[in-house]
């Protein structure tokens, strides 16, 4: 089973320059946060979607339907319910429905892109241009080492959960309480193997002189090509057209 959500692929996509693909990817999000139209950002969306198929990326989107699409209907449903309508006046469900469908797709076009991205580069070209972009080598040293411990966990989780059907513990049967209550022998280790992991992980980063105040290197990376310029280009637009959009 693939932990990560990194795709090996030799696409157009995969060859942008990784700070091109971090600004368009606040483009986007910059986008889609100030669409509050169904329509438009079901374009956006579509566009994102695109953007996926043509760098061959689709499978990531197929592996995580089991969020997307649970978020999709909640939030079309917790959205139109609660519809921020004027006190005494009669709520248009209509409206309520178009605002519901509006926050729904803006999450999804947040979840497709961050998909997309992560799909396309890898934690190592992230912290470069987290670097590159001024973000102090600390925050992003933290941020991307989240994206690598939560395959770890899942990983771990799994074992444990091998582990234990190996030993008769059945996941399967019963009420969902009762399965659920069975997860314990499960979470407990995963949750002391972390503790244990983050414990060897600071002394390995101390050793490796993680604090001791010098300059970092790193490995020199081709600079910005004419494809990178046409896809920040695009970004751009995207998120200029966002603004004149009523």
């Amino acid at each position: 089973m693939a932990l990560s959500l990194y795709f090996d692929r030799s696409s157009w996509l995969h060859r942008r320059h990784p700070i091109a693909k971090v600004l368009v990817l606040v483009l986007l999000f910059f986008a889609a946060f100030l669409l509050a139209d169904p329509l438009p950002l079901a374009c956006l969306f579509v566009l994102v979607f695109a953007v996926t198929a043509s760098a061959r990326a689709l499978p990531v989107l197929h592996r995580m339907r089991w969020l997307m699409i649970p978020v999709f209907f909640f939030t079309v449903i917790i959205w139109t319910l609660f519809y921020p309508a004027t006190a005494g006046a009669p709520v248009d469900r209509w409206a309520a429905l178009r605002y519901g469908l509006a926050m729904a797709l803006r999450l999804e076009t947040f979840l497709a892109t961050g998909f997309v991205f992560l799909a396309t580069t890898t934690i190592e070209e992230f912290a470069f241009a987290l670097a590159r972009l001024g973000v102090p080598y600390r925050a992003g040293f933290v941020l991307t080492l989240a994206f690598r411990l939560v395959p770890v966990f899942f990983e771990a989780a799994l074992t444990v959960r091998d582990a234990q059907r190996c030993r008769g513990l059945d996941f399967a049967s019963g009420s969902v309480a009762t399965r659920i209550a069975r997860y314990g022998p499960v979470i407990v280790p995963v949750f002391i193997g972390g503790l244990r992991r983050a414990d060897q992980m600071a002394f390995a980063l101390e050793v490796r002189g993680f604090s001791a105040g010098r300059p970092r290197t790193s490995l020199p990376r081709p600079g910005i090509d004419a494809g990178d310029l046409w896809l920040l280009a695009t970004g751009v637009a995207i998120a200029v057209a966002t603004l004149v959009v009523p």
